[in-house]
């Protein structure tokens, strides 16, 4: 149909009418043009997935599109240039549609049609000829509608191809549509639709495979080494009707066959017919899985690696910040992280890529956004998910728990995952300096927090309703994650104190004075109810939980005496639990934090460097690709997690390389958007070099810092308009600089601490400032008892236990005497002369 464009569009959403079944709907239509046009555009949206085409060719690169939003209030548009797809006589208009998150199942309950009964697409091709003449192709009951090779799809199930069903030539001029139905028209209210701001899905890379195994007969195991999501590409050659099945997954079992246990009733299956015809390539088009392994059983003779591809989808972002150390361990930490995220953001922030869930929790992109905002530009993905929050927030009255929210079920404000149209706007703005962000969201925010208001008891505490909590505190039952240490409600008053503050500083910014008075007045409110609920006058923290202690020396709730005091609680408590880590959602973003800003730098090093379960680093020594949803998801067997919520491709827990970038690199902004910095890195947990660099909205900046021997060197490049404070790490001096754009060396010879003479009457926390000797003393020490080693805990310099007399420690262990305490002695000799001859040499 052409019409002639007018103030409003003609495009109908369009389909096949139910009597044509269940498979992917093609629709088309022909329209004659006296000569090329001098330019084309073509806007396209579907409630599901369109893929469209003009003339046999494929019109863009989108994948998935137009993506997850809360369609009832916005369904993007795309919009392409087409004017070289387009020629003088008959052309074709096409789309092939599926059913994506519009009908397709959503969530766990296997429900699907959450927004429409049948896929349809929206289409509307504008012409301007070379007189400068408007005209329209839009969709319409006058396209026509067959189906093809894509029998099924679904995003979680996958999907089913016969290729002996593909109508060859079915977009393109000439082809014989005689026997295809009118489309069907949908109706659906057009002021939903809005101009795509966020950057599409996109195939972004092609992985190879790395080994083939077969681990039972017809059964091909295919590993890609690296947990992504997308799909596999093949290509394959058999006889027509060879039905080959791809099944996807994230691990292995013991026994190498292919462990689904985890996708709990996603089938995360594809099936593809040959058509017989030569050389078949393939790959889905409207499904996605998250996995590193794929089993294809059906293959016509012997697989080689060079048969198939791993395909990578997300959203098409720009990488903005990069991170390496002298650690691989640590590098691939990062890795993981930055993979976790990718994996994360197929079009919007969600949980996990693999089972029947995908959901954009708010509580786990709040938990990372400062993290996700650092590693790349992430304005249009979660600017185009905080309008779908506020949207649902306005027609539902409350902050969902994820957005969209398919349940209908009323969500009670939750601490952390409510607070996300505050936090997550406040942590955009710091890192983009861009005060739109916190315009947009504000009102969101105010309904957010006046809503928890109502909520606190007459003392200022929020403690009723439902809360996550420190969700997935590594202790807490298997099937009860928000069960952890730190109490539901003091980890929702703290947060409180948090958000309410960072709405008051937003209404300052955007210049609503009397806002900022009210909301500076209830952070404060809320900080005394915490500490007269909560907090001892010795410091001590009810609960006595690592969350606990985070949050209130983090969120300010402290002053200077009791926060110094909560700092060593919190060290000794890391330091009891062997420097594992013991915190969950809410409390991992801020623990390293936390001990760093209470003098308690080397602890967080030990904490971050750990690699017994479970800790930062134990997933990384059991081969992960990606931050896993549990500290534990695999056990040291190889085995998964009993529980139901095992996904091994979760980013919140990776909210950690945050704190490398500002803490290791030392790199940090000192003003929203970078236009002042603050470098200082730390140096610890062995390590003897980092570099970070980030492409900021100001400039990229970049930080380098090596250690060799005594000798260290710092170089740092600043761009144009940006200053810096510069605290170049283990500087005798304790210098500090203030520099402009430009690069920047500094080399001198570290701060040495020489080890002095220890003995026997020395206190314990004396030694254990200087590693050397303390390990020394303890190998010493095991040497006569070896059962210590499977309980000690090592005391922290600054504890009670730190302060006897190592010959007073000695005394308390059963079977210490002469002998014990001589060899003790000798070996805190040793370890000061290797410490001289160091540095002699």
């Amino acid at each position: 149909m052409s019409i002639e464009r007018g103030a409003e569009s003609q495009a109908l959403f369009i389909g096949a009418p139910e009597s044509l079944g269940e498979a992917a709907p093609h629709v088309r239509n022909v329209f004659e043009l006296v000569e090329a046009p001098a330019s084309a555009t073509l806007r396209v949206t579907a409630l599901g997935l369109a893929e469209p085409w003009i003339n046999g060719h494929r019109v863009g690169d989108e994948v998935l599109s137009p993506g997850w939003t809360s369609y009832r209030h916005r369904i993007i548009v795309s919009e392409h240039d087409v004017t070289d797809l387009l020629q003088s006589g008959e052309n074709v208009l096409g789309a092939i549609v599926g059913r994506g998150w519009a009908v397709g199942r959503l969530g766990w309950d296997g429900a699907s049609k959450f927004y429409a009964d049948r896929p349809s697409v929206w289409l509307e091709l504008t012409l301007t000829d070379t007189d400068g003449r408007v005209t329209s192709i839009a969709s319409s009951d006058q396209f026509v509608v067959s189906t093809g090779a894509v029998v099924e799809d679904d995003l979680y199930d996958g999907e089913v191809y016969d290729a002996r069903l593909h109508p060859t030539g079915w977009s393109e001029p000439g082809y014989d549509a005689s026997d295809w139905v009118p489309a069907e028209v949908y109706p659906w209210d057009l002021s939903t639709l809005e101009d795509r701001t966020a950057e599409p899905i996109r195939r972004i890379e092609v992985l190879p495979a790395l080994e083939v195994t077969t681990p039972a007969a017809g059964a091909h195991v295919i590993d890609f080494g690296q947990v992504i999501s997308g799909w596999v590409r093949l290509r394959v050659t058999g006889p027509a009707g060879t039905e080959l099945t791809l099944r996807h997954g994230e691990l292995l079992t013991p026994g190498g066959e292919l462990e689904t246990v985890n996708l709990r009733t996603a089938k995360a299956i594809d099936r593809y017919i040959l058509s017989g015809e030569g050389v078949e390539e393939w790959e889905p088009r409207f499904t996605f899985h998250g996995f590193r392994y794929a089993e294809i059983t059906g293959w016509p003779g012997a697989l080689e690696p060079a048969d198939v591809d791993a395909v990578v989808v997300h959203s098409d972002m720009t990488r903005t910040a990069w991170f390496e150390s002298s650690d691989p361990l640590l590098n691939k930490l990062h890795a993981n992280s930055v993979w976790g995220m990718r994996d994360n953001f197929v079009g919007l922030p969600t949980d996990c890529p693999q089972r029947d869930e995908r959901l954009g929790w708010t509580g786990d992109i709040n938990a990372f956004g400062a993290t996700a905002a650092l590693l790349y530009d992430v304005r249009g993905v979660l600017s185009s998910w905080l309008a779908d929050v506020a949207a649902e927030q306005e027609e539902l009255g409350y902050v969902p728990w994820y957005v969209p929210q398919i349940t209908g079920r009323k969500q009670a404000p939750t601490a952390l995952w409510g607070d996300v149209v505050v936090s997550l706007p406040w942590a955009l703005y710091q890192e983009y300096g861009d005060l739109a962000l916190l315009e947009q969201n504000y009102t969101s925010g105010v309904k957010f927090v006046d809503s928890v208001e109502a909520l606190l008891d007459v003392n200022g505490l929020w403690a009723r309703g439902y809360q996550f909590g420190d969700w997935l505190d590594p202790d807490a039952p298997g099937d009860r994650p928000d069960l952890a240490k730190a109490d539901r409600y003091l980890v929702a008053s703290a947060y409180f104190v948090r958000v309410s503050g960072e709405l008051a500083a937003i209404a300052r910014l955007l210049g609503h004075d009397d806002d900022a008075e009210r909301y500076g007045m209830l952070s404060e409110r809320a900080r005394q109810a915490f500490l007269h609920e909560y907090v001892a006058p010795s410091g001590r923290i009810v609960g006595e939980s690592p969350t606990a202690y985070a949050l209130a020396i983090r969120f300010g709730i402290l002053d200077d005496t009791r926060k110094a005091r909560a700092g060593e609680r919190l060290a000794t408590q890391v330091a009891d639990a062997g420097f594992r880590i013991a915190t969950g959602f809410a409390g991992t973003p801020h623990v390293l934090d936390a001990l760093v800003e209470t003098g308690q730098t080397e602890v967080a090093f030990r904490l971050l460097m750990q690699t017994e379960s479970p800790s930062f680093l134990y997933p990384v020594t059991q081969g992960a690709t990606t931050i896993w949803e549990r500290w534990d998801a695999v056990r040291p067997d190889g085995t998964l997690h009993p529980s139901a919520m095992t996904s091994l491709n979760h980013y919140a827990l990776g909210a950690v390389s945050d704190w490398m970038h500002r803490r290791i690199g030392g790199l940090s902004a000192l003003e929203p958007g970078y236009t002042r910095v603050e470098i200082a890195p730390l140096v610890g947990g062995g390590l003897t070099s980092a570099s970070v660099s980030q492409h900021t909205v100001n400039g990229a900046i970049s930080v380098s810092w090596r250690l060799e021997g005594d000798l260290v060197s710092l170089d740092v490049s600043i761009p144009e308009g940006v200053t810096a404070r510069v605290v170049p790490p283990l500087h005798p001096t304790g210098l500090v600089l203030e520099v402009g754009s430009g690069d920047h060396t500094w080399s001198y010879e570290r701060e040495v601490f020489e080890m002095p003479e220890f003995d026997l009457d020395t206190p314990v926390g004396e030694i254990i400032v200087f590693p050397a000797a303390w390990d020394a003393a303890f190998e010493a020490i095991l040497e006569h008892h070896p059962f210590l080693k499977a309980y000690w805990k090592q005391p922290l310099a600054s504890s009670q236990e730190g302060q006897m007399s190592l010959r007073y420690m000695l005394s308390n262990i059963p079977g210490s005497g002469p002998v014990v305490e001589a060899d003790v002695f000798r070996a805190l000799q040793s370890a000061r002369k290797e410490a001289q001859a160091a540095v002699a040499g």
